[in-house]
């Protein structure tokens, strides 16, 4: 529910796509609620005043130029439309998703129904609607939403983030030695990622990948028959 969390992901894949060694990188995505008491389904200003104590003039001030970030990293944002509900049962079908190695596409299809198209996440049937677009089934998503594993895995998350002392998102961590708080440029996920990388290249010289290669295009958009 963050809008600089989409923006921090927008700017870690520039970095990533920028990265020489970006094939041997591993992207976990952890669940993480600022506001898990939230049920109402308020709209943002109403949150956003109620939160901290200002006019609902001031918040709309405020998300002008947060809309006004995301265009510069090429985003859309429709905060105006944007719901304030409660992410658990979301969070519930990432971690699904991470199960069958589609958390980033879950991540990006989520955002943007978010913050660009204002649909109620916490909505099981916007949630059925969204994972069929990502190539899930309206059955994958009754099993994320009912099996107690998959809450489970959001509560073990959360608890595991209030360990290492995160209290705000977005938060990186790479290779469990650095850590970039905030939507921080793509230039500085880059410098990090070849810092972490070389490290743990230094630890790890075998890569722990079996790489069988063939016909593939590469995130310019340039493909190669093998």
């Amino acid at each position: 529910m963050c809008p600089f969390c989409y923006i921090g992901k927008r700017n870690y894949d520039d970095a990533i796509q920028q990265f020489a060694n970006s094939n041997e990188i591993e992207i976990i995505w952890k669940s993480f609620q600022l506001d898990p008491s939230r049920s109402g389904r308020e709209d943002v200003y109403e949150y956003l005043a109620e939160r901290k104590g200002i006019s609902r003039e001031q918040a709309i001030m405020m998300q002008a130029q947060v809309t006004a970030m995301a265009n510069e990293v090429g985003l859309e944002y429709h905060l105006d439309r944007t719901i304030m509900a409660n992410t658990f049962k979301a969070h519930r079908l990432i971690q699904f998703a991470k199960e069958k190695g589609c958390g980033a596409i879950a991540e990006e299809a989520l955002f943007s129904a978010n913050f660009t198209e204002g649909q109620d996440i916490d909505d099981p049937i916007v949630l059925k609607g969204i994972a069929q677009k990502i190539g899930f089934s309206f059955a994958d998503v009754d099993e994320a939403l009912t099996n107690q594993k998959y809450a489970d895995l959001v509560t073990k998350d959360i608890h595991e983030a209030k360990q290492v002392g995160v209290t705000g998102v977005p938060f990186f961590i790479f290779n469990r030695e650095y850590v970039i708080n905030g939507a921080r440029p793509p230039e500085v996920f880059l410098d990090i990622l070849k810092k972490s990388f070389t490290e743990w290249k230094k630890d790890n010289p075998k890569s722990a990948f079996e790489i069988t290669t063939g016909a593939s295009c590469d995130l310019n958009g340039k493909c190669e028959e093998n």
